[in-house]
This record gives structure tokens, C-alpha cells and sequence, in this order.
């Protein structure tokens, strides 16, 4: 423990809401403020000359606290920095790096905290110092900007990650010593390995179970439900796990097939895949969204899945999600509820027509035909969609699911739409829709 003691710091914990002093006259909500007395040792700054910091660890280790004393300490310290944020998305980046409960206005005293303008996306400490929101879904909002440093968080998940963070990388040029910080769960993508092998680079690494903070029962329960297993070493020890031996969807396939919402050809059709759960709060019910383009293309443009509603729930999402994609057809697995779908859109008078298929093969099987138009370049993600990618790549040639949950229902959903674009009868009217 760095800093303080554990008995500091547990009475502090304990009395945060009350008023009186401890620890050499700080009061508790001063104490729990302290990075110095917070921190793990894993979670201190390396030490040497690095130009970028990787945070590669495990869910609920400690990286968004970390991110965010870092921002925090340099833009106390120093006045005139210009400092990036770069999330997923603009969404997550507000969500969590700036007002999440780790974030960097939940971490500052009143008196230190930044002004915060949701419209410009910007954060200004009294030092003079300026926090930039960007996304990296859209990697042409970090051409031009200059910045001294940058946190980068949950980079496996951005969208563009490459060419965004080539984009960041030329305008990380202000000072005498331009940093990153970049803060990650591990999946084995592109962006990650050539961190690795950068030279500049300090990595830390750590497990979801190095956090004493976090609830024994949830760590018991994460444990039983995870441990050994592949998903398990990756989301809670942190490790980089390669593809799976025999998957459908490599990692390279699926980055080696991703284009910009601008890059995809007027859509012809779209329909939405459903893959409705065994039982109410079981496994998610698969709801993709996948268009046809006037280049024969098929794109997938949505991944509206759910997870834990009941049937009404779910056979919702599957109706806000044909309404919102324009989509003509809804084709519905029948085997476990697809009816449920076809009532649902009936009451609530869409007129929306909906396809009811049968699963005499595995999801495996299926989807090995949809898997090789990938590989031939006719079938595209507008896009980046992180969970459904994640299914995809546990889908093992032969049969056998090694991805997130019990069963790969995002994907089966995608399976369902690609199928009925490409390799079905394509029925109705064509619709023109431009992107």
C-alpha cells in the first residue's frame, strides 16, 4: 500500500459521511481524495522514460481511477495543457471518463473541479489546463488538434482504433515530453499487438481480483462462473488471448472487414435478424440489423440486442429496432419464441411483414456459409460492434462456441439476416436508402 495505512484508510471509508478528522488532521472525504493513500502499488505511474503507458488489466481492476488521477494530477500541476480523451465512443467518454463515479468530476474536490461544458466537450481546470472529448469512432476529429497528452481508454473497443490513434499520434506534439495513457480490457485486435511491440511502451497488467475494494460475493460468483475459461482470462486476469484455434471469424477477418458508415453502398434493403432467448432473463436475444447495398453487398448497420427482458420486452426492442433501421422484414427464429415477435408487431400495427425460420442445424453450421462471404469480401460491419465481434470470434469451425456467454445469440441473430439477404430468396419490394 502506498501512502497512508490500512487503518487510515478503512476508517475513512467507514466515516466518509460524517465530519469528524482523521489521519494527521484530513478529513475522511480529503482521505479517500489522496491517490498517494488510495492506490494499489500496481496502480502507480511506471518509473523510466516511456512515451506511452498501457493499462491492460481486468474488469473492475482499478483502470478508470486510474486514468482519471492521471489526467487529474497533470492538469493540477500544470497550467496550458491540452489534453485528448478518447473513448469508444462520445458517449462512453462522457459516461465514464468524465461523470462516471470514477470519473474525473466525481474524483475532484469542489474546490478543483473542472468546468465541465457538455456542448463543447470540454473540460477547463483553474490552472488554465483543457480536457478534449473525442471518439474513436470517428478518427477524423483527432486530424489537426495538437495536444500535450492524451488518455485513451477501452482502445480495443474503438471502432477505427488504428487510424484514430495514428491521427492522435500526430498531433501528440506539444511540450518537451508528450505522453498517452492508454487504459484497456484485453481483446486480441490489431491496435493492442502493435502496442505491445512499440518501443516507448510500459505495461502494467493486473486481475479483476487484485481490487479489494470490489464485493467478496461478486468476485466468488465471477470466479465460479469464469475461472479457466477463456473469456475469464481474458475479462478478469487481463491476459491477451489469440483467436481461438478453428474460429469462423479471426480477429483480422472481422478488422479486414470493417469499413465507415461513408464507405458502405446505398442500401437496397435491410432486415433484422432476431434470436429470441430460451427463457425470460436467461441468454440476450440476438436483434441485428444487417442492409443490402445496390453493390450486392451485405452490411451489418445494428447490434439492438437485449438482455434480461421479458418476451413483450425483447419482441419490443425488435420492433423500435425495424422502425429506426427502416428495415422491411424481421426474421425471427420459431423455435424459441419467434411467434412472440410476430404478435408484438401485429399490436403495435407496423405492418411489418415477419419471417419465421427454423433451426434444424446448429448455430455453427449456420453460420459457416455466412462466414465465407466475410471472407470473400461480400459481406461487410458498418462499423464497429464490439459484442457481437466478441460472439463471433468464439464460433468454431466444426461446431463449438468458445466467446462471451452461454450461447452466441448476437451472432446467430447476424447469421439469421446475412442468410436471408444472400443466400435466401430475397421477397418484397425494394426499398432505396443512402448512408
Amino acid at each position: 500500500m502506498s501512502g497512508g495505512t490500512w487503518p487510515a484508510l478503512l476508517m475513512a471509508r467507514r466515516f466518509a459521511d460524517g465530519d469528524p478528522d482523521y489521519a494527521d488532521g484530513r478529513s475522511a472525504r480529503e482521505l479517500l481524495r489522496d491517490w498517494d493513500v488510495w492506490r494499489r502499488d500496481g496502480q502507480a505511474a511506471p518509473e523510466g522514460d516511456w512515451r506511452h503507458w498501457l493499462v491492460m488489466a481486468g474488469r473492475g481492476f482499478g483502470k478508470t481511477r486510474m486514468g482519471a488521477e492521471w489526467v487529474r494530477s497533470l492538469a493540477a500541476s500544470t497550467g496550458g495543457l491540452r489534453i485528448a480523451l478518447i473513448g469508444a465512443t462520445l458517449a462512453d467518454a462522457r459516461a465514464v471518463m468524465v461523470e462516471g463515479e470514477s470519473g474525473l468530476l466525481a474524483l475532484s474536490a469542489p474546490a478543483d473541479r473542472p468546468r465541465w461544458e457538455p456542448s463543447r466537450g470540454r473540460l477547463l481546470w483553474r490552472s488554465g489546463a483543457q480536457a478534449f472529448l473525442y471518439s474513436g469512432e470517428n478518427p477524423e476529429s483527432l486530424r489537426g488538434p495538437q495536444h500535450h497528452f492524451a488518455w485513451c481508454d477501452e482502445i480495443a473497443k474503438w471502432g477505427y482504433a488504428e487510424a484514430a490513434w495514428d491521427n492522435l499520434m500526430l498531433g501528440l506534439r506539444l511540450g518537451d515530453s508528450p505522453k498517452s495513457l492508454v487504459t484497456t480490457t484485453p481483446r486480441p485486435v490489431p491496435i493492442l499487438k502493435r502496442l505491445i511491440a512499440a518501443e516507448g511502451v510500459a505495461v502494467t497488467r493486473g486481475r479483476t481480483d487484485q481490487n479489494w475494494t470490489l464485493p467478496g460475493a461478486y468476485l466468488s460468483a465471477v470466479r465460479a462462473a469464469y475461472a479457466g475459461t477463456r473469456l475469464g482470462r481474458q475479462e478478469l486476469d487481463g491476459e491477451l488471448i489469440e483467436d481461438a484455434q478453428g474460429a469462423l471469424w479471426p480477429r483480422a477477418l472481422i478488422e479486414a472487414s470493417r469499413v465507415r458508415p461513408g464507405e458502405a453502398s446505398a442500401w437496397t434493403r435491410v432486415v433484422i435478424g432476431v434470436d429470441p432467448p430460451a427463457s425470460s432473463g436467461g441468454d440476450a436475444c440476438g436483434i441485428v440489423a444487417v442492409a443490402l447495398g445496390a453493390d450486392g453487398l451485405a452490411y451489418v448497420i445494428g447490434d439492438h440486442s437485449v438482455a434480461g427482458a421479458r418476451p413483450e420486452g425483447w419482441a419490443r426492442a425488435a420492433a423500435d429496432a425495424a422502425a429506426r433501421q427502416g428495415a422491411d422484414r424481421v426474421i425471427a427464429e420459431a423455435n424459441n419464441g419467434g411467434e412472440m415477435v410476430e404478435s408484438v408487431l401485429r399490436a403495435a400495427e407496423t405492418g411489418l411483414p415477419v419471417k419465421l425460420v427454423h433451426a434444424s442445424r446448429g448455430k455453427t453450421a449456420r453460420a459457416e456459409p455466412v462466414a465465407a462471404l466475410f471472407e470473400k469480401g461480400r459481406a461487410k460491419f458498418t462499423g464497429a460492434f464490439p459484442d457481437l465481434e466478441d460472439e463471433l470470434a468464439g464460433m468454431i469451425a466444426g461446431g463449438g462456441y468458445e466467446g462471451p456467454g452461454r450461447s452466441p445469440d448476437r451472432a446467430d441473430a447476424m447469421v439469421w439476416a446475412v442468410t436471408e439477404l444472400m443466400l435466401g430468396k430475397v421477397a418484397g419490394a425494394p426499398r432505396v436508402r443512402c448512408v
